[in-house]
């Protein structure tokens, strides 16, 4: 009897061991093989308003961490705005051959990025990834076919136009006659719940959801474009939580304080997107890349007080500084982590690198202006050898500026503004240094970053690796000896002498040649161009004709009457139930 018992309990473990292995089994056939693709942006972010490049004013340490344990993008480019930078990044095309080269498209304006234009969303859907748009969209939104989930998103979380309060999610464009609207939609619907909670928050609370109900069973596209550290409307532009201010008390200036709480916040994210990776065991096969759409607007339309020193210029500039932002980059399939990445590298490269990356065949009659260098950041670990490329930094013959790159060489005609933000504008803060600069290593490596990125590393990151990269990264000028005035001549300028675009080699007849093929480059480009798609709003296209909300307003007829459109009211209004609790619902209708 006895040995009859041993027998059936022997049968039962072997049952359910048998069970453990085929659902083992069955785990691991459903894991994708593609690499999951998670792509955090910041808007509007100073190109020294990361602390891995020896800022001292504020720390990034999740940031950092990604880009210690990665590698470092010394080099990434990005035009100038937000809507040319969103585009070139969505279709691995230089705006001028989408249309999208002059400005932005404004809130009211009717246009969007041209239907016949494929994505990158999707071309991944395609492949059988799950494609996800969290935050910011600014392609268009006039019609339906413009938005998010007509061009390739399974999803979109967040906003469609340039920008919205951080709190209250309504925004008002800096043009005459024009109301306040709501603009926050889950899909295709307003979404008005969780109104008052900080909206980086909202972002990096939809992330981490998508990532642990994607459960690694289907790969995930995943594109955070935050809001953060761009201005809100003009009557309170910078905002962050109280309790994230009180941080930095040791900043002086107000602006630039509520600023490093803004980034904090970012920087917070980008800690907790990574350790929900992490959490839902992703992160050995994903690629996560944080960068700035563009330069920071130190002053003037929408400043933040973002700092892009030692570069001179800001956003909507020609120069250095408007189109050279921070970036990182991890994987685990890069050999070459906790390293520098020279080669420049530009946000319309980004479509094609990732589809080799993920072995997605792209149509071969597909034209990108985009170049794959996922060989290089996957295996190249050297720091001064790299791929001659050109980049079409912006052609713009409307406001007649030109900035165009080809290998180490940099022309510019034309400037923006009348040259009002050409020159250095901003420095390194010196003095208002954050306590936590002391232990800075520490602060690294005690970041969510850090603490999920590190069971993958080749090598401890230690504290000469730190000290080493970070020095490393930081930019270093030369010496002033012939500036350019953008207003009044050429220039040409050797970046790799000259990253900070203080000497003009135009008048310099050694460089005659090289002037010479590179005004043909242009005037090559300048035939084949796209005309701007441009088109001006109409005051029947203001949210007080659309029940207070930036909406389809091409397909949807205005209102005879006028709304008087605030920071409440609605498209949410606020309701009190029986127990005296305050609730917001959306009205389809104002009556």
């Amino acid at each position: 009897m006895l040995y009859g018992v041993r027998l059936k309990m022997i049968f039962c473990l072997l049952k359910i061991l048998s069970i453990f292995i085929v659902n083992n089994a069955e785990a691991k056939i459903k894991q994708p093989t593609s690499p999951h693709i998670i792509m955090i942006l910041a808007d509007d972010m100073g190109f020294d308003d990361v602390s891995f490049r020896g800022a001292k004013e504020f720390l990034t340490p999740n940031i950092d961490a990604l880009a210690y344990h990665g590698r470092i993008l010394d080099r990434l480019y990005a035009p100038s705005m937000c809507t040319p930078s969103r585009s070139a990044l969505l279709t691995g095309k230089y705006p001028i051959h989408t249309g999208t080269q002059h400005f932005v498209i404004s809130n009211e304006e009717p246009w969007g990025l041209s239907t016949n234009v494929t994505t990158a969303a999707e071309i991944f859907k395609k492949a059988g990834y799950a494609t996800n748009l969290v935050g910011k969209w600014h392609l268009g939104f006039a019609k339906t076919e413009y938005t998010p989930t007509y061009r390739g998103f399974d999803y979109h979380y967040g906003y469609w136009g340039g920008f919205i309060d951080y709190y209250q999610r309504r925004s008002k464009m800096p043009v005459p006659n024009y109301n306040m609207g709501y603009d926050f939609r889950r899909n295709l619907n307003l979404e008005c719940d969780k109104l008052d909670t900080y909206v980086t928050d909202l972002f990096t609370n939809e992330a981490e959801r998508i990532i642990i109900n994607n459960k690694n069973t289907k790969p995930l596209f995943l594109l955070v474009n935050h809001l953060a550290p761009h201005s809100g409307n003009e009557d309170n532009p910078l905002q962050a939580p109280a309790e994230e201010i009180r941080k930095f008390k040791h900043i002086k200036d107000p602006n630039r304080r509520i600023y490093a709480a803004m980034i904090s916040k970012l920087d917070e994210s980008v800690g907790r997107i990574t350790a929900a990776l992490e959490r839902a065991n992703m992160l050995e096969n994903s690629i996560i890349i944080f960068y700035s759409d563009n330069g920071a607007p130190s002053v003037g339309l929408f400043s933040n007080t973002g700092k892009n020193w030692p570069l001179r210029g800001q956003k909507n500039t020609p120069w250095e500084g408007g189109v050279r932002v921070a970036g990182a980059i991890w994987s685990p399939l890069i050999e070459a982590r906790a390293s520098i990445f020279k080669q420049p590298i530009y946000v319309g490269d980004w479509l094609p690198t990732l589809a080799e990356a993920a072995d997605v065949e792209l149509p071969k009659d597909f034209e990108l202006d985009g170049i794959s260098l996922w060989s290089e950041l996957k295996n190249d670990n050297t720091e001064t050898n790299y791929k001659e490329r050109e980049i079409v930094h912006n052609l713009d013959d409307i406001w007649n500026v030109v900035s165009y790159m080809r290998g180490p060489w940099k022309y510019i005609n034309g400037t923006t503004s009348n040259g009002a933000y050409d020159n250095l504008i901003t420095y390194r803060e010196e003095y208002d240094v954050d306590p936590r600069e002391l232990r800075y290593v520490v602060e690294v490596r005690n970041s969510a970053t850090s603490k999920a990125l590190r069971k993958y590393d080749k090598y401890r990151l230690t504290m000469y690796r730190i000290e080493q990269l970070r020095d490393k990264a930081a930019v270093k000028c030369g010496n002033l000896q012939r500036s350019c005035n953008a207003l009044l001549e050429e220039c040409l300028f050797n970046l790799n002498d000259d990253p900070c675009e203080q000497n003009n080699l135009v008048w310099d007849t050694a460089y005659k040649n090289i002037l010479n093929d590179m005004r043909e480059s242009v005037e090559s480009y300048r035939k084949c161009a796209t005309k701007p798609g441009n088109l001006p709003g109409q005051l029947e296209y203001d949210p007080s004709r659309h029940n207070c909300a930036w909406t389809n307003f091409l397909e949807e007829a205005p209102t005879n009457n006028t709304l008087d459109c605030g920071y409440h009211g609605p498209p949410c209004l606020e309701t009190t139930d029986v127990g005296g609790r305050n609730s917001i619902i959306h009205i389809n209708k104002f009556i």
